[in-house]
């Protein structure tokens, strides 16, 4: 405690200008709750002096909250527990600012079986106490739009080709489209910097105005998934200082590629030595186990890989989306690919999860697929080679209520990530379904009128 509080005091020193701190707290939809907190307020927030309602952990993504399931809890206050490692300074906007993730304990002391960054940390923990480290990372791709949209409502691109259309305005990897987003880019990167963001590469993809971003790799898994947090607000904040709108929202558009959230992850020994690497870049049964654990948590764990309504449009063949439980060597039409790399960095690439996902929740989902592939010792299948569209039939959960039927019936899930989170989670993404129920579509209009 007393190293947070000198921590903390260094920071305010280093930052005389910060009058107003954002206190956030992540929700189980993906939300960024909490408060602001003035200048001279923040020491009690590390104090554990801050309240917020429970509830706060329960918001769809309406920013409602779960009747059913907050009458039933009486909707209590929890304490937030600040991070000091997430302390950084704000810079986008009009005013000086700082801000900090805290996640929430229970009158008790005791965790939220709520709080996604407390789910993800005693994942982390079981593996630990197997004597294994995870070390992930995150590649985000997301769409940067203009501020407006179109008279049907649709967001508008900022890049087309000279037609209007998207034929030729993808160009994928391209040095000179990134030099045109070059003023943003390095404004977001300078914002990375300041907050201690570990940004690897940009990347021109594939998609008219879709870019990606990656972050190195992390021992600590709590602290990839909250750089993974706090690189969209980055990036969305500085698109929007630069008068654009950036989205993570998983299929935009579509006839165009969707925005994926990659995770990549390889375990350490207690030695330090990666546990995958047998030194052919083949990997080590402890990497087929972890493969396979993988696999068979795959379709429970789907309504947390692909949360929203939108999240299931990703999932069309020939999309680069997975639509089955497979893997293979250098193969990017399978659900977890090895990456071809030298043997000492050889680790999974997990490619179902959307950009639109809670980063959190993912990693959570994949540390739990790898802890069952070890401890029930599972044995993957033979890697697919070539397309893996045109090998298997589509197995995951192609839509919403069918990942959520799955989720709700889950043991893994359970056994993973508590029953009161299994059933929380579950009343909020049934609220979620029945209000797009409730609504029709000009689509169907123009069909039926």
């Amino acid at each position: 405690m007393a190293d947070t509080a000198q921590r903390l005091q260094a920071f305010l020193d280093d930052n005389p200008d910060i009058e107003v701190f954002e206190v956030i707290l992540p929700d189980i939809a993906g939300g960024m709750r909490g408060k602001w907190v003035t200048r001279d307020k923040i020491h009690k927030v590390f104090a554990g002096e801050l309240k917020l309602p429970a509830s706060s952990l329960a918001f769809d993504v309406f920013g409602r909250d779960v009747e059913a399931w907050v009458f039933d809890s009486g909707d209590g206050d929890g304490y937030c527990e600040a991070d000091i490692d997430t302390l950084a300074r704000v810079p986008w906007g009009s005013r000086p600012t700082g801000q900090v993730l805290v996640s929430m304990r229970e009158p008790d002391g005791s965790p939220s079986p709520l709080d996604s960054r407390y789910l993800l940390r005693a994942l982390d923990e079981r593996l630990r106490a197997r004597g294994l480290t995870a070390v992930m990372a995150t590649e985000m791709e997301f769409y940067l739009l203009e501020d407006r949209q179109d008279e049907l409502g649709r967001p508008v691109h900022t890049q087309t080709d000279r037609v209007g259309g998207a034929t030729g305005a993808g160009q994928t990897y391209s040095l000179d489209t990134m030099a045109e987003m070059g003023e943003l880019m390095h404004a977001i990167r300078d914002a990375c910097d300041i907050q201690g963001l570990p940004v690897d590469t940009l990347i021109k993809e594939s998609a008219p105005s879709q870019y990606e971003i990656n972050l190195y790799h992390s021992d600590d898994v709590l602290r990839a998934a909250d750089q993974a947090v706090m690189l969209q607000r980055a990036i969305k904040g500085v698109a929007r200082e630069h008068g654009l709108r950036a989205t993570f929202m998983a299929k935009p558009f579509g006839d165009l590629a969707g925005n994926g959230m990659h995770v990549h992850c390889s375990l350490l020994d207690e030695a330090g030595h990666n546990a995958f690497d047998d030194g052919t870049g083949q990997g080590t049964p402890l990497l087929r186990q972890a493969i396979a654990g993988c696999m068979a948590g795959m379709a429970d764990s789907m309504l947390l890989l692909a949360p929203n309504l939108n999240s299931y449009r990703r999932f069309q063949r020939g999309s680069h989306a997975p639509m089955a439980p497979c893997w293979g060597y250098e193969n990017r039409t399978v659900s977890i690919r090895v990456p071809a790399d030298a043997p000492a960095a050889t680790r999974i690439e997990h490619r179902v999860a959307g950009a639109d996902a809670h980063p959190h929740l993912v990693l959570a989902a994949i540390l739990a697929g790898i802890l069952q592939g070890i401890e029930q010792q599972l044995e993957a299948p033979a890697p697919l080679e070539g397309n893996a569209y045109e090998q298997l039939p589509p197995s995951l959960p192609r839509y919403w209520p069918e990942a959520l039927a799955r989720f709700a019936d889950s043991a893994f899930i359970q056994d993973n990530f508590g029953a009161e989170f299994q059933r929380v989670y579950t009343l909020i993404k049934q609220q979620e379904i029945d209000e797009f129920d409730r609504q029709v579509t000009p689509m169907e209009y123009d069909a039926s009128l």
